[in-house]
């Protein structure tokens, strides 16, 4: 249960049980004042023990039961009506106050025998105080009492019933909404893995076909271009893996990925090295940390490769060098290129590359920033908390 469930009522219920309380509480003062004979200390007493158990009721419905019922037995206990037609021992305060509190209780989700014990509890303290005292009330007077309180303890459980299954139902339209959410989700994962299977490995699949074809389908193909179309062939090949990877991720559900090894620090080399034989000058410098979460790894790969592609893309023939290192307790990386030599056509980006990287650096904990140098070529710095020292002193610059 809630701490709402549990306390004092919020809102306009505060309000009205505040009332409520404050009532029962003159109406006692009132009611045993003028038609009982009792001291105005015990009134006062007696009112605000009824008031007690009223307040009880919602935060402690068991002793609200018991404090209302031990009231209602020394009020009659203390208490002498000024007329035979004043009811006793249920006075008109007692059997209300006391009828409110078995319904709360109720609300409250008191077991139906026990509101039922209750209830005969209730009748029994009726019953003795009569038989004790039969000049002061009558058999018949009881029957009212007992009336009213069964009346509410089954107003009090129908509402207890009526709220559960509105929660209920709450519960199963929130899950049914999730399932929905859920579903269009998987169903959008699946569109998009459709549309790159269709598009993107499909074109990929074709270029191995034609860069391993090559050399067989055109004459004199010299040597160092018959190495070229291997390369391009087997780049395709390891970009159409990774394609494939991620379609299995779209696919599959996200609690059971099937995942390949992923690319981290290790592999930066390679990727520098291939990025070399498609013409680019790119300089490495690391000093190769380990042991880093490989979610980082991945994220340091993932900028690197981002990087050199646009690079590639927009300074063709720069030099780009790219610094990865641990600088206290944060991986750095900076990718620099200088202008470029070579006539650039129009090349403009959509933008997805750096707003994918951005995200990706988010995700762990890192921020990015990418602008033009002075020096007019461009710049991209990320850094990404590690945690950990990483003990490792190694350099290894890429010539």
């Amino acid at each position: 249960m809630t701490e709402e469930q549990i306390g004092w009522p919020r809102g306009r219920w505060a309000r009205v049980a505040g009332l409520g309380v404050a009532a029962l509480l003159v109406l006692t003062v009132m009611d045993l004042s003028q038609h009982y004979r009792v001291s105005l200390g015990a009134v006062l007493a007696l009112a605000m023990a009824r008031a007690l158990g009223l307040c009880l009721a919602r935060l402690r419905p068991r002793i609200a039961v018991i404090v209302s019922l031990a009231t209602t037995a020394i009020t009659a206990a203390v208490t002498t009506p000024i007329s035979t037609s004043e009811p006793w021992p249920w006075g008109t305060t007692a059997a209300f106050g006391h009828a409110f509190v078995l319904a709360v209780a109720a609300v409250r989700g008191l077991g139906r025998r026990e509101l039922m014990a209750w209830w005969v509890g209730t009748q029994i303290v009726g019953v003795v105080a009569t038989a004790l005292a039969p000049d002061r009330g009558s058999w018949p007077g009881l029957v009212t009492s007992a009336v009213m309180s069964a009346i509410a303890i089954v107003v009090g459980d129908l509402l207890r019933t009526r709220g559960e299954t509105r929660r209920r139902l709450v519960e199963q339209e929130n899950i049914s909404k999730s399932e929905r959410a859920e579903r269009a989700r998987l169903q959008e994962r699946a569109r998009i893995a459709r549309e790159l299977h269709d598009v993107v490995a499909h074109h990929l699949s074709v270029v191995v076909v034609r860069a391993d074809s090559a050399p067989h389908r055109l004459a004199d193909v010299q040597d160092d271009v018959r190495a070229e179309f291997a390369e391009i062939a087997e780049a395709a090949r390891a970009s159409l893996t990774e394609m494939r990877q991620v379609l299995r991720l779209l696919r599959e559900p996200v609690e059971k990925p099937t995942l390949g090894p992923q690319p981290g620090l290790e592999q930066l080399a390679e990727l520098v090295k291939s990025t070399r034989r498609a013409g680019a000058d790119v300089r490495l410098t690391s000093n190769e940390p380990t042991g880093l979460d490989p979610a980082v790894e991945l994220t340091a790969y993932r900028v690197v490769q981002e990087a050199l592609s646009n690079a590639v893309w927009h300074a063709p023939g720069s030099v780009v060098s790219v610094d990865v290192r641990q600088v206290g307790d944060a991986l750095e990386v900076n990718v620099t290129n200088g202008v470029a030599r070579e006539v650039v056509p129009d090349r403009e980006g959509s933008g997805h590359g750096l707003e994918g990287m951005r995200e990706r650096v988010e995700l762990v904990e890192g921020t990015v920033n990418a602008g033009p140098t002075p020096e007019g070529g461009y710049l991209v710095a990320v850094s990404i908390p590690v945690g950990e020292e990483v003990a490792s002193d190694d350099q290894r610059v890429g010539g």
